[in-house]
């Protein structure tokens, strides 16, 4: 049987990162929350079956600077983005550094658990390097 996937959720904000490991855990995933981009890469991650999901602020640096610090580590975690705030530049500064999605909060959970699904499948169908 197949393990569960693992969502990785950074965001501030513990009532969210409640709130979204409630959802993941209900749709059969496993969901570990850390307060800071800092916080998470010093833990120990897995790349293979597991998805990024960050809350980002402003211009979006610290999200920007999270995908180059896991690409320069050759980690190939598919990571989403949520934002307070709509800013189509930092959307798009994001996804040209490879997001897989950029969503603004308060977040679908629907919409949510879709692109997660999308990304776990299309990383299982890309084998690792």
């Amino acid at each position: 049987m197949q393990e569960r996937p693992i969502i990785y959720i950074v965001d501030s904000d513990s009532s969210v990162r409640r709130a979204m490991k409630r959802l993941l855990q209900a749709s059969y995933m496993q969901a570990r929350t850390f307060a800071t981009p800092e916080e998470f890469l010093e833990s120990t991650f897995q790349d293979q079956d597991a998805c990024l999901i960050v809350n980002v602020n402003g211009l979006g640096d610290s999200g920007l600077k999270l995908q180059k610090t896991l690409a320069a580590r050759g980690a190939e975690l598919p990571i989403i983005f949520m934002t307070t705030l709509e800013i189509g530049e930092v959307r798009d500064r994001l996804k040209e550094a490879g997001a897989v999605g950029y969503f603004r909060k308060p977040v679908d959970d629907q919409a949510l658990l879709d692109i997660i699904r999308w990304a776990l499948s299309n990383q299982r169908a890309t084998p690792p390097q």
